[in-house]
């Protein structure tokens, strides 16, 4: 019986062993054990990534999945390759939900709720980065001061407009009713 089913998924075996290959070289490029920046980890991978897709009608009944990978690594290629520049930024996704749930469970601690907290619903771009990066280093004056202070503005502004669409949010929650009636009589103005 296992000899008659070997024999039956014997043409099913080499586009499987092929995307295998594909795979494990993948995985070998992203490991960068050299130690290279990530331009060339990058040129590396697309590489087999164009080589996948030559190859792809060569593997059957998986030549979707290698054109569905090609597609998506396409679309997210611009950043899957900033972490071998950047010391200390996670490679995988594991990694990364660890560091952010590290620092739900210190806000969490810190101030003993368990839901969302709106300091970080509105200022979560500044307060996980800042809560992540200090567990590592410590800062002195100097690395807080602010090098490009356009941008520091433009962050700024950004939070302050978060917080207000946060207060609008409240507002409509306390009276639906009036705010609704205020924002009619804005727009028939």
């Amino acid at each position: 019986m296992l000899t008659k089913g070997i024999r039956a998924t014997a043409p099913l075996w080499p586009p499987l062993e092929s995307a295998y290959d594909f795979v494990h070289r993948a995985t070998q490029i992203l490991a960068n054990d050299e130690q290279d920046p990530g331009i060339l980890v990058r040129e590396r991978y697309m590489a087999l990534v164009a080589q996948m897709q030559e190859r792809s009608a060569e593997l059957g009944p998986l030549q979707g999945a290698i054109e569905h990978f090609s597609h998506i690594t396409d679309n997210f290629a611009p950043s899957l390759f900033h972490c071998y520049d950047i010391e200390g930024l996670p490679r995988t996704n594991n990694e990364l939900e660890r560091c952010f749930g590290v620092a739900r469970v210190h806000e969490r601690r810190a101030t003993g709720r368990r839901g969302a907290i709106t300091g970080v619903v509105v200022r979560g771009s500044v307060r996980v980065i800042a809560a992540v990066v200090s567990r590592n280093q410590c800062f002195s004056v100097d690395d807080l001061r602010p090098d490009d202070y356009l941008r520091w503005y433009a962050l700024r502004e950004q939070l302050q407009q978060c917080e207000e669409a946060r207060r609008q949010q409240f507002r409509f929650r306390k009276n639906p009713v009036a705010y609704l009636a205020a924002l009619e009589a804005q727009l028939l103005m």
